[in-house]
């Protein structure tokens, strides 16, 4: 096996140099290594769909029986053993031999790893954005290591029903530096959702964007116009459903964070309805209702994000300005409308569309 360390200032070529700080390798498998087995994948979360949005499941509604998880045992790719991961595609539980440190594993084909990975040689590290580990290069597969999450926002939100304003202050402060990160250097993240954010202690008080394979790198800074229509139903924003195309990619990401900042504080999305025509056509609308028990600036930021029209919404800069975020008010106990309380729309979907799938072709 070949192990190369690589500099920090290295131009993007083949193969790839990754330029994060910190331990990165890029490595070669030799012809007789193997890459790790791959385990069947049930639906997110394992749940049932929650009504009002769209669920997505590779297992038949109508099957009797669960489909059986293979559990097959840990693979070795260079230093590093390999688990995978039930409810994450493509993704393994690493342990590093050499030093004993826990990682993520991302498996990429070879032809769409360089792509995928982009985004982390040009933007500048930060604390709330995942920097690569380690790159391990097999005949086919690509190996990508990340540094180890204790989990994501969406879980925490449906085990929680909703956030505190003060617990939601500080998460959503964490998510919007990674956005104005993201988009100060020319990257638009698109399909913005709870599960891009994973937290990086167990106290889930530190929060970071889980990764950078699905963002889009700006070839000009001043043009984020985008025309692809792949995302979440519950998080896209109306400009994307009217087919009004080219539309602002930043300014969606903008609407995707109103999104996300509602079900936080509310415990449900904004939109929602079993048929997805009418749902579409809620968003299309951009008219939400905001419950009683928020403070007045929380509804002043969700209102200054979920703006049907993209130039009114607040820009990444301006969000991390905004006064909500200066002195988080205390935890509330006021209950959030009496015909919302028992409703099963309280909670947030177990449910996530995956990113593969084109929502609206």
């Amino acid at each position: 096996m070949v192990n190369r360390r690589l500099g920090m200032n290295l131009q993007w070529s083949s193969p790839v140099h990754c330029i994060r700080t910190g331990r990165v390798a890029h490595k070669r498998l030799d012809a007789d290594d193997h890459p790790p087995a791959k385990c069947l994948r049930l639906s997110a979360e394992g749940d049932t769909h929650t009504p009002g949005l769209l669920a997505s499941s590779p297992v038949s509604p109508t099957s009797s029986s669960p489909v059986p998880l293979i559990h097959p045992g840990p693979s070795r790719i260079g230093p590093f053993l390999l688990l995978p991961l039930a409810d994450r595609d493509s993704a393994h539980s690493a342990m590093d031999t050499d030093t004993g440190d826990e990682l993520l594993c991302k498996v990429f084909n070879m032809g769409v790893y360089q792509e995928k990975i982009r985004a982390y040689g040009i933007l500048p590290p930060h604390n709330n954005v995942a920097g690569i580990r380690d790159i391990i290069l097999g005949e086919r597969k690509a190996y990508i290591f990340l540094d180890k999450d204790f989990g994501d926002m969406h879980t925490l939100v449906k085990s929680c029903r909703r956030l505190d304003e003060e617990q939601a202050c500080k998460l959503f402060h964490q998510v919007a530096q990674a956005v104005a990160h993201c988009h100060h250097n020319g990257i638009v993240l698109g399909d913005l959702k709870l599960r891009k954010f994973v937290f990086t202690d167990e106290k889930r008080t530190q929060v970071r964007l889980e990764s950078l394979e699905d963002c889009r790198v700006l070839e000009d800074a001043n043009d984020d116009s985008m025309s692809d229509t792949h995302g979440c139903p519950a998080y896209v924003s109306p400009e994307i459903l009217s087919g009004a195309t080219p539309y602002s990619g930043k300014m969606a990401d903008m609407w995707s964070l109103g999104v996300m900042l509602y079900t936080m504080l509310v415990g449900r999305y904004p939109f929602h309805d079993p048929d997805p025509a009418t749902l579409f056509s809620k968003i299309r609308r951009g008219q939400c209702c905001l419950p009683e028990g928020l403070s007045p600036k929380a509804k002043c930021l969700l209102q200054s994000l979920l703006r049907k029209e993209p130039c009114e919404r607040l820009t990444a800069a301006d969000l991390l300005v905004h006064p909500w975020f200066d002195m988080p008010p205390p935890c509330q106990d006021v209950a959030l409308g009496k015909q919302e309380v028992n409703s099963s729309e309280q909670m947030v979907p177990s449910f996530d569309v995956e990113k593969e799938d084109d929502l609206f072709c």
